[in-house]
């Protein structure tokens, strides 16, 4: 007497079944990707593109990544001294140029520390709150970029580092 399990098992149009359907899955997969997918476009000089903002951004990681295509930018903490907060932002692609500033104040050029327009520092007020905001526009091409992250990562604080300074003031 044999099982049902058994009886499904040697029906060869079952198992010609079971070993199709995954195939056909995966094509299925990448051929809904190709039709609902929208293709690049190039960045159109004059006008603004927003930057995603990257999750390092929302922790005391001491830098934060923000990009858009083939615009990547990467914003890193030199901390905060006499008040001050130093950035340097570092651009795969040539800037032409690049401001940033608090939320609640107006934003200051970057300098561009090199000839090629790739790395940029500028020292801005710390911010005076958790929760404060900075807003970055930078232009290439003709074409402008802009992102608002939280200042969250200027501090660059581990677990590692806080039980090294527990350890050290015991």
């Amino acid at each position: 007497m044999m099982s049902t399990i058994t009886r499904l098992l040697t029906n060869k149009h079952v198992v010609i079944a079971m070993l199709i359907a995954p195939v056909l899955a995966v094509i299925a997969y990448f051929a809904v990707d190709a039709s609902v997918s929208e293709a690049p476009k190039a960045a159109q000089p004059g006008k603004s593109y927003p930057l995603a903002v990257r999750s390092n951004c929302r922790y005391t990681s001491g830098f934060c990544q923000l990009e858009n295509g083939d615009m990547k930018l990467k914003l890193e903490s030199q901390g905060i001294e006499d008040n001050q907060l130093t950035l340097r932002l570092i651009s795969e692609l040539p800037l032409e140029g690049v401001r940033i500033g608090l939320a609640q104040t107006s934003p200051q050029a970057m300098q561009a520390t090199g000839d090629k327009g790739t790395h940029w520092l500028v020292s801005l007020p710390a911010p005076k709150s958790n929760d404060a905001q900075i807003r970055v526009a930078v232009s290439m091409a003709g074409s402008h970029y802009f992102a608002q992250t939280p200042a969250t990562f200027i501090e660059h604080k581990t677990f590692y580092t806080e039980h090294q300074q527990a350890q050290d003031a015991s």
